[in-house]
Parts: C-alpha cells; structure tokens; sequence
C-alpha cells in the first residue's frame, strides 16, 4: 500500500522538518495544498533538498491564477531542483468562491478552462514545447531546461467532465472527500476508460480522506465535523460526497480502531485507489497522542 501524508504547518522550516520526519518513518509521499497561503512551489524544493527518497506533490496548485505556460516552467524548475523525478505536480481548478471572490476571474466555464489548461501543460512538460489556439489559452513556447524525468501531472477532478480531460491529457487524479464507493462507482472507471480511449498508461488514483484511529467512534465523527465543516459548504465536494451515498464530510472521515482503519483502507485499495494520501485529524483532548497513534497505524500498513 502506498499511503502518504498531508503536509502544511505556520513556517517553511517546519514544512520542511513534516518532509524529513515523514521520509524517516518511510512514508512514500508528501502533498501539499497551494490555495492562499506559503506556495508550495517555493516550499517543495528546499524539502527536496534536505531528502533524498521521497515523493513531493502539490494538492493541488490552482490553474486560474497561474497560465500553463507559467505552471510548466515552475514546475520544470521544481523538478530540477528536487531531482530523482520526485516531483509530481498537482493541479484543480478549486472552487467558485476562490477563483471569483478572490481573483475576481470566472469560474463559469471551467471545464474547457482545464482541459484548454492541460492541452497547453502536458506537452510542455512532456515534450518541452507547445503550440495551441484555444478558446481560452494561446500558448507558443518552449522549455529551456527540463528535468531528465518528465514531472508527472495529476488533476484534482471529481466531476465527470474533469475525470475525461484527467484520464485523457494527464497522469492520474488526486480526490479529496472522495469515499470507496465515490472511487469504485464513479472516479476509477470513468478516469481509468478516458486514459485507454486516449492510448494513455493506466492513471494514478490518489485518495485523500480524514483519517483518526480511535476507539470512541462518535467522537471521532464529531472532530471530524468539526474540523473539515467547511468542505462540506463546497458544491464540488457536495457532489462527491453524494456519489459516495454520504451527505458530509465527517461521513468521509475513515474513523475507528486499528483494524477498522485498516479495512477501510485497504477496501479503497481495492476500489481503484492507488494510493492513500492521509490528513491525519486529532480526537480528543491529548492531540499529539491522537495523532501519533493514527501514524503509527499508517507505519504498519506500510511496512506490512
């Protein structure tokens, strides 16, 4: 199994200590969020420089504020500096209130606005260099330097439209608040028949979920109402959550002992999931030992 860690913290010296810890304990990844905050374009470097084995991924970097063209030289320059073809580059289209409350740039067509996106990036980054007319990007440009391994790209995409442009001009997808059953019924075969139909290798499937490992059930559910509330107002994450049978976030949350946590993450393997990508939440009132004892379940299934 294949599981990896959320990353963030208040300063760029502890993002990079979560990188290094997490290697140590032999954790395959590490993914961190690029909404408004610390970029983690910036961030990825310096941990890939103080690391040496494992994986670091954005998720996701949003595509509005940033043109592909932009994205494809930042992320080049992110893989060059990290090496060893460490570096996967995640990107979304997020969500309304963001791109239009924030930027002020409209959300309305976002569809075609990511497939335009990838159709501009992908042969960047695949093959250094891109020329494309669009209805929303024109893009004529080359790559100067690129890393010796192609830096992979995955797309945060959980409506079906999103799925298609993914299995078709990418690598994968990266989901959030996406259940086994969203990823058995919906986000794997969709994603996995777009990449065949496209000539493409079989997609990576990237799972992330709230994850606490806890004998008390109910309050587990309750932290996680709590703590990730604020998912559940979003229209896209509303969506997934419904293709799952569920009707919050704190329905998503993987919450219960070592065995249960255990089965639901290997029934997520099972339905298409490549691998588990955990935002490990606290319950109760000794939050380091919450946290620590959910880490160490996630070490043994690594090391099983």
């Amino acid at each position: 199994m294949q599981i990896g860690l959320s990353g963030g913290a208040a300063s760029i010296d502890r993002m990079v200590d979560q990188v290094v810890e997490a290697e140590a304990e032999g954790f395959t990844s590490m993914w961190f969020a690029g909404a408004i905050g610390t970029d983690p374009l910036l961030v990825l470097p310096l941990a890939g420089r103080a690391t040496k084995t494992i994986e670091l991924g954005t998720s996701i970097v949003q595509t509005y504020p940033r043109h592909p063209v932009l994205m494809a030289q930042q992320a080049a320059a992110v893989g060059l500096a990290i090496g060893a073809g460490r570096f996967t580059l995640g990107v979304g289209v997020s969500h309304r209130p963001a791109i239009e409350g924030v930027y002020g740039l409209s959300y309305d067509e976002n569809a075609q606005h990511l497939r335009e996106y990838l159709s501009v990036l992908g042969p960047l980054l695949d093959e250094g260099k891109v020329s494309f007319t669009g209805d929303q990007f024109t893009a004529t440009a080359e790559l100067r330097m690129r890393p010796a391994e192609r830096v992979p790209v995955l797309v945060a995409a959980l409506a079906s439209k999103a799925l298609r442009s993914a299995g078709e001009l990418a690598d994968g997808t990266i989901t959030w608040m996406a259940n086994r059953v969203a990823i058995e019924s919906h986000v794997a075969p969709r994603i996995a028949e777009a990449a065949e139909g496209a000539g493409r290798h079989a997609p990576r499937v990237v799972v992330g979920l709230p994850i606490a490992v806890t004998d008390d059930v109910d309050a587990g559910r309750q932290a996680a109402a709590e703590q990730f509330a604020g998912y559940g107002v979003l229209p896209n994450y509303q969506r997934i959550l419904a293709r799952g049978g569920l009707s919050s976030p704190a329905e998503a949350a993987i919450v219960g002992p070592e065995d249960e946590v255990a089965k639901e993450l290997e029934a997520l393997v099972a339905a298409g999931a490549t691998d588990v990508w955990a935002a490990i939440f606290p319950v109760g009132d000794d939050r380091r030992a919450s946290r620590h004892r959910t880490r160490a379940l996630l070490r043994d299934l690594l090391r099983a």
